[in-house]
């Protein structure tokens, strides 16, 4: 697929009033994806889980009128207009027109909700980018039939990337990679493709307790993060690093192999952290609790065996990873040891899903 084969050409619309409503997931990446050239285009490929739980709810209410120059929307989030949201979602369809001219006929009304805090480190970007476009793409398909759902899937990834890159992993599950790698048959740096390789019974329903160290707005957002990665001194060998992790863990996820599981996925995580403390200029998004969640971590792992871990996103939140097998052990030491390092003890249990769904 390219660029070309997602342009809506139909140059007729005849429907004057639809609504849709999707619940569409965030997701956590294994592999991290850090770094990206324009137009959203990843520098190495990633993997993620598609969570369950830490979901966006969008609604748009589309009603035909004389076309525009710029795509005409109101945007709603959790009951307030949300003049600040604006901007993000103006440039989204900005670019999408190209490939969803009908956004220039409708005017658009926008509901959204998060289930859980937003610009937290949990990535709601990817959430609620990725709900615009399947409701996007459900008007599509009312206005061509024709088109399978395959294509829908595709097409809704590959406009989601448009918003958010990760958005792109966001619309099926439960792991997903984005971006070209050789080992991942119909990978592609468009698009997220739900990963067609052999997977473990361990890793289909795999939990993630996320836990809410810090719930206020980052100290740097993740476009600007990216962006410093244009001249960081290590970039290129961090993306060759990521290309050989995804290799790895490829036969990891076949295996079940929890021990090596554990290594790739926790320094992949200090690694992102890492390119972030060696950036011009430099950040810290950790903070003192998220070290302190971690250390813990790694001595219940010692003193019990367990297979729990952890991986961080661009933020101070801690997702902690773990089989369902261990799912009571986990969270027992989650409530004992781990809460009182979460703001107001604040954390939110999730595992795998298998992306968006229709409401």
């Amino acid at each position: 697929m390219n660029t070309a084969d997602f342009i809506f050409n139909t140059d007729e619309y005849h429907i004057d009033e639809a609504h849709y409503t999707w619940r569409t997931p965030s997701n956590i990446a294994l592999v991290k994806y850090w770094g990206k050239s324009d137009p959203q285009l990843p520098k190495n490929a990633s993997i993620s889980f598609t969570l369950n739980n830490c979901h966006t709810t969008t609604s748009i209410r589309f009603s035909k009128t004389a076309a525009k120059e710029e795509a005409q929307f109101e945007l709603f989030f959790e009951g307030e207009k949300k003049e600040d949201f604006k901007p993000k979602i103006a440039k989204f369809f900005k670019r999408i027109q190209e490939y969803c001219p009908y956004v220039l006929q409708y005017d658009m009304h926008i509901e959204s909700s998060n289930s859980f805090p937003h610009s937290s480190g949990i990535a709601s970007s990817a959430s609620g980018m990725s709900a615009i476009a399947m409701c996007l793409m459900n008007l599509e398909q009312a206005l061509n039939p024709e088109i399978s759902a395959d294509y829908l899937k595709q097409k809704a990834s590959f406009l989601a990337r448009l918003g958010s890159g990760s958005a792109s992993r966001s619309i099926e599950g439960p792991l997903v990679v984005w971006g070209t790698h050789e080992a991942v048959a119909g990978s592609s740096d468009l698009f997220g493709v739900r990963l067609p390789n052999a997977v473990h019974p361990v890793f289909e329903d795999y939990q993630d307790c996320i836990l809410l160290v810090d719930k206020g707005e980052k100290q740097v957002s993740s476009t600007v993060g990216h962006n410093l990665m244009f001249n960081h001194p290590f970039a290129e060998r961090r993306f060759e690093q990521a290309n050989d992790n995804l290799a790895e863990l490829l036969q990891v996820l076949a295996s079940g192999d929890l021990e090596k599981f554990i290594s790739i996925v926790e320094s992949e995580a200090l690694t992102l952290h890492a390119m972030m403390l060696t950036s011009e200029p430099y950040f810290i998004l950790m903070k003192p609790n998220t070290l302190e969640i971690i250390q813990r971590i790694w001595e219940f792992r010692k003193t019990t065996g367990s297979h729990v871990c952890f991986t961080l996103d661009a933020g101070a939140n801690v997702h902690v990873l773990y089989p369902k097998s261990e799912k009571q052990q986990v969270e027992s030491f989650i409530n004992t040891e781990l809460l009182k390092f979460c703001q107001k003890n604040q954390y939110i249990c999730d595992n795998t899903g298998l992306g968006a769904q229709t409401i």
